[in-house]
């Protein structure tokens, strides 16, 4: 198989853990006999430095031209201070999903057993969780109409979908809960918010049209609680855009820690993989950001956009054997970790290549 590969890898530790999620996918065709090229292009915070854009022109050409983009995070602690500032590297974020139609993010919460310990949660509540989330990903108050007085002193954001909009999500993550546990749990909060009763009202339709998923739908309130309460009850959840960035964050607890969960944002073309941690300024350039996060997103790349089922599993793998052997990095380190195989970005990545 021969691919092109867009590498993005953004703001604070970005760079750092996409270095590893590329090591990875030169390793894989090395040794399945792939030829996987790559290219590098600037978006962020990196964009607007060196362009005044957060998404400049050329990289938005070269992912239109990419099978897949690996993409490290966004934001800077500058633009976190200053609500005024126009330009944020966020919205580089918000317009590449808009342009390449990546409205369905996918969120697996994978548990590694080694990992129990890591979470702030119970090991007897968390054994045995395997949730797929699939967060809607261009509409919402996301990409709704942003207003502000004249006065300054009130703001609003439009939550705003369409029928389509729901729909779409709703049979991709349908059809993932049919070759999986066949139950679908829809989050939505349709005892207040008018959006929410026509997302209830089209997954209610949908559901007719899988008659043998068992779907369940909660407010999001009640579902942020049994998240915790308990996480093995959720199978695929399907959920609007912001309701979703919320649960997912929360869901990391689950792992242990944001550097242990990848994603997808997928569409009908070009897709966009990345970890969930934010770009984490306090420790960029220390060596100390964990990339198996990015790492599991090529995982999900490979799989989902090359249908490598196989090499994805080997990257799994050898994610599972690194912490079998008892080596972490600082985030997913408890009191019992054995000090000396505590690593770095870099030691943890040679780790993970070396058992693949």
């Amino acid at each position: 198989m021969q691919k092109h590969i867009l590498v993005i890898p953004g703001d604070g530790i970005g760079p750092e853990v996409t270095t590893w999620g590329k090591a990875v996918l030169e390793k894989i065709a090395a040794n399945f006999g792939h030829k996987f090229t790559f290219d590098e292009a600037l978006m962020g915070h990196a964009g607007i430095e060196a362009t005044g854009n957060p998404l400049p022109d050329e990289t938005l050409a070269k992912a239109k031209a990419s099978d897949a983009i690996l993409f490290g995070a966004i934001g800077h602690i500058k633009y976190d201070n200053d609500p005024s500032a126009k330009v944020r590297p966020e919205q580089g974020l918000l317009k590449i999903r808009k342009e390449l139609g990546l409205y369905a993010n996918l969120r697996p919460i994978m548990l590694f057993d080694e990992l129990l310990d890591a979470s702030s949660l119970k090991p007897e509540i968390l054994k045995g969780t395997d949730i797929l989330f699939f967060r809607e990903l261009t509409g919402d108050v996301y990409f709704g109409e942003k207003k502000r007085s004249e006065d300054r002193n009130t703001a609003s954001d439009l939550m705003i979908y369409s029928r389509y909009e729901v729909e779409r999500i709703a049979i991709k993550a349908y059809e993932a809960a049919m070759v999986r546990g066949k139950k679908l749990c829809s989050v939505d909060k349709a005892n207040v918010l008018e959006s929410s009763r026509l997302w209830r009202e089209v997954v209610q339709d949908m559901a007719k049209k899988y008659p043998e998923v068992e779907t369940e739908h909660m407010f999001i309130d009640n579902a942020a609680m049994q998240l915790v309460k308990n996480p093995k009850k959720f199978d695929v959840v399907l959920t609007a855009n912001l309701f979703g960035d919320i649960l997912t964050d929360e869901a990391s607890q689950i792992a242990g820690s944001m550097g242990m969960l990848a994603s997808a944002s997928i569409g009908d073309g070009t897709g966009f993989f990345e970890p969930i941690h934010g770009s984490a300024h306090d420790i960029t350039g220390q060596d100390k950001a964990n990339p198996l996060a990015s790492i599991l997103s090529v995982a999900l790349m490979l799989e989902i956009s090359f249908g490598l089922k196989d090499e994805a599993k080997a990257i799994t793998d050898a994610i599972d054997k690194t912490l079998k052997a008892g080596y972490r990095t600082g985030d997913i380190a408890d009191v019992n970790t054995d000090k000396s195989k505590i690593l770095g970005t870099i030691a943890m990545g040679q780790k993970v290549l070396e058992y693949l």
